[in-house]
Parts: structure tokens; C-alpha cells; sequence
């Protein structure tokens, strides 16, 4: 059943990608049309059914049998060369997110002006860049680690935006400085993990700034966004908003929801070096709240580093998150109710996870990647970033092993 799934999921892109592609592409032959694609094939599977290890906002994770669900996606894109200065591209990805059934999502459309060789403006649905690797996080075969640390990239929710962003590019001697700014509106989807999982609908007026720089080998690069995040059936804390408004404390009630938008910041700074054979990335990322809501701050970072012999590639790497806070606090008077104390004082709490993670690379063939890679996880507060957790949480160490197949095409 599931191989029938991803097979019409795999139909789907395709599907999309040819409605999405501009009606000039008729002619396949003009030379104006591209057409490329990514993915990967994989297989996982932890040392315990107590928890699931998942992807962020992914509603269906991995437990003690192999899945393909984990990693496995296709990425299918299209672009038509409009004259010298105009294009339009268009993107679509299948993978299981928010469903536990693979679903295709248009993750890129926009139309493109170069306004000289150093500006462009695009309008349309660009992708938020957010963190280190915002533009390239689902091509398997564009990193060296499986997948991104979910303790980093589980903390901003939104991946796209639809909008304009305009882009700057200039090489100062031996330094290419890259400039990236945006604005727009996200929409999507939200998996809530809590009790027996939920969906909810967001919608997210965002903006931001992305400056990077390239020396040879190194990169470096920046990143602030603001968004303003608005959800009004997160089922779990309707609930608890619900129950508080009965006792009296509507103002709790109402600093602890999305309802009406709340302002969210994301800062991040990393970098990566692929020199004398050594292969290294590094990110730290902050996100704060700038209104009051039950989402607690956090702080994460992770570090990875690999040696590359001839086509094989092992790496090691560490990550982390942690809490950095809360933009609620509670009034002394809910002492006096403590059943409903006991659960504010849980919801403000940040989930907290370390893992050390081991894998190898193997370039095989032209633009075939295969990797083998091994996540020691160990949730912390709150069960950490695992889902499907027993009632009173869980705490000891999980192992994950996966193999996987990246391709670009």
C-alpha cells in the first residue's frame, strides 16, 4: 500500500509540474525551457514503538519497523526563459508532512526580472530564508547529512511565502557578498503532536533579511526574519483557553493564543568549509517571541564536521536546543487552581533534545549519493522534538538508522 502511495504521490509531481510550466512551454523544442528534479530514497526505523522520531510538522514519524516516510520526497522544477531578463519558475514536492499519506505541495512560482547583472526581483512564492540551508533543506543530495537537525530546523514553522524578494550580488575582490530581502504572506499547515495529533491552519504576513559572504572555501552567512503568526484552531489550547476564560483569567486566555497574530523573530548565523578535504557546517538560531503566547523561546545550535577520502565522506556531528524562556507569565491567583497551574506551567515549557549523529557519503556515479547515517537522540524536557510519546513522557536515549538514495536529475 505504501509503495502505491508514493508511486501516485511521484504522478502527482509530475502532474503539477507540467500544469505549473507557462504556456509558451508548448514548444519543447525553443530552447527556453528546463526542466530539473531531486530526491531521495529512503529507509529508516528507531530501537523503540514508546516514540516516534520524525521531521519537523511531519504528522506520521518512525518507530522500531523501517518506513520510507522519514526522508524519501521528489522534487520536480520547471523553468521557462520569458527574453533576456524575465523567467518564470515553478516547483513542486511530494513527501509525507502534515498528512500520513504522501501529499505534493507547490513549494516555489515566481516570475523573475533581472534588472542588471547584479539585481534581480522575484514575485511570486519564494522560499523564507530563514536558516543556513532554507533554499536547499529538502535536496538530500545539496547536504552531507541526511536530514537537517531537527533540533535547528524544528524551529520555524514556515517555509515559503508569497510575496517578492529582491536580491543583490557583488564581488568585493575575492569576497561574493550576497544580499537577500523579502516580504509577503505564508499560508500552510501546523502537525500538533499533542494527545492524538492535530492539524491546524496559520496564516503569517513575514519579512526578512538574508546577507551572506563567500572567501574560496568558506561561507558565512546571516539571517533576521519577523512574522506575524496568526492560528485560531490549535485544538489543544483552545481547550485549556476555553477553561481559563471559565475561571476568570481571560487575559491569561488571551495572551496565550495565536488568535489575532503574534509576532515571532528568527535570527540565525552559520557557516560551512569544504577545504583540504575537510568538510565542515556550523549553525546557531534564536527565536523569540515579540507579543505574548504560549510558544517558548528557544535557543539551538549543531556542528558538523567530515573528511572526504577519494568519494567516501564520514561525518560527525552535534546538535542541540533548549529554552531560552517564556513571554508568559502566569498570575498568582492560578495557584489557587492547580490542576490548571500544573498545565500552564507544562505548556510554557520548551522541548529540549540533544543528538550526537555518525554517517558516511559515497558519491557512487554522477549525481548519485549514498548515505548511511546513525542519530543517537536523547529527549530531554517535554520528550524533546519526539511525538506519539507515552502519558508521561519519554526520556530515554533513541537510536535511528537510515539508508538513503539522493539523486538530482
Amino acid at each position: 500500500m505504501k509503495k502505491q502511495l508514493l508511486v501516485a504521490a511521484v504522478s502527482a509531481a509530475f502532474v503539477a509540474a507540467t500544469a505549473a510550466m507557462p504556456a509558451q512551454a508548448g514548444a519543447m523544442d525553443d530552447g527556453n525551457l528546463s526542466i530539473s528534479g531531486f530526491g531521495t530514497l529512503g529507509v529508516a526505523k528507531g530501537d523503540t514503538d514508546q516514540a516516534q522520531f520524525a521531521r519537523y510538522n511531519q504528522a506520521e514519524g518512525i518507530g522500531n519497523k523501517a518506513r520510507i516516510g522519514l526522508d524519501t520526497n521528489l522534487g520536480l522544477q520547471a523553468t521557462y526563459k520569458i527574453n533576456d531578463w524575465l523567467s518564470g519558475t515553478a516547483q513542486v514536492l511530494t513527501r509525507k508532512n502534515t498528512s500520513p499519506t504522501f501529499t505534493t505541495d507547490l513549494t516555489w512560482a515566481f516570475l523573475k526580472a533581472r534588472i542588471n547583472d547584479e539585481v534581480s526581483v522575484r514575485v511570486g512564492r519564494v522560499v523564507v530564508p530563514t536558516f543556513l540551508i532554507s533554499d536547499y533543506q529538502n535536496v538530500g543530495y545539496a547536504n552531507t547529512m541526511m536530514r537537517p537537525p531537527i533540533e535547528m530546523y524544528g524551529q520555524a514553522p514556515i517555509e515559503n511565502s508569497d510575496g517578492a524578494d529582491i536580491n543583490y550580488q557583488h564581488a568585493f575582490g575575492d569576497v561574493n557578498f550576497t544580499a537577500q530581502a523579502f516580504a509577503g504572506v505564508s499560508r500552510g499547515k501546523l502537525y500538533v503532536p499533542s494527545g492524538s495529533g492535530s492539524t491546524a491552519t496559520y496564516r503569517a504576513p513575514a519579512a526578512g533579511l538574508s546577507l551572506a559572504a563567500e572567501y574560496g572555501p568558506f561561507l558565512f552567512r546571516v539571517a533576521h526574519a519577523r512574522a506575524d503568526m496568526n492560528i485560531n484552531d490549535l485544538a489543544p489550547i483552545n481547550s485549556l483557553t476555553s477553561t481559563l476564560n471559565t475561571y476568570g483569567f481571560s487575559q491569561l486566555a488571551s495572551d496565550l493564543t495565536f488568535s489575532g497574530g503574534k509576532k515571532i523573530a528568527f535570527t540565525s548565523v552559520g557557516g560551512t568549509m569544504d577545504w583540504n578535504n575537510i568538510v565542515a557546517q556550523a549553525e546557531y538560531a534564536q527565536r523569540r517571541a515579540k507579543d505574548p503566547v504560549y510558544l517558548a523561546d528557544s535557543n539551538a545550535w549543531y556542528a558538523m564536521v567530515g573528511y572526504r577520502i577519494g568519494k567516501v565522506l564520514p561525518y560527525y556531528a552535534h546538535t542541540s536546543s533548549k529554552g531560552a524562556g517564556a513571554s508568559v507569565t502566569a498570575p498568582a491567583s492560578l495557584a489557587k487552581v492547580p490542576p490548571l497551574n500544573a498545565a500552564l506551567a507544562g505548556l510554557l515549557s520548551s522541548s529540549e533534545q540533544s543528538s550526537d549523529l555518525i554517517g558516511v557519503r559515497w558519491d557512487f556515479a554522477k549525481s548519485l549519493a549514498l548515505k548511511v547515517q546513525i542519530d543517537r537522540v536523547n529527549p530531554k524536557a517535554k520528550s524533546g522534538w519526539l511525538q506519539n510519546v507515552p502519558a508521561a513522557g519519554y526520556n530515554k536515549d533513541l537510536t535511528v538508522v537510515g539508508v538513503a538514495l539522493d539523486f538530482v536529475f
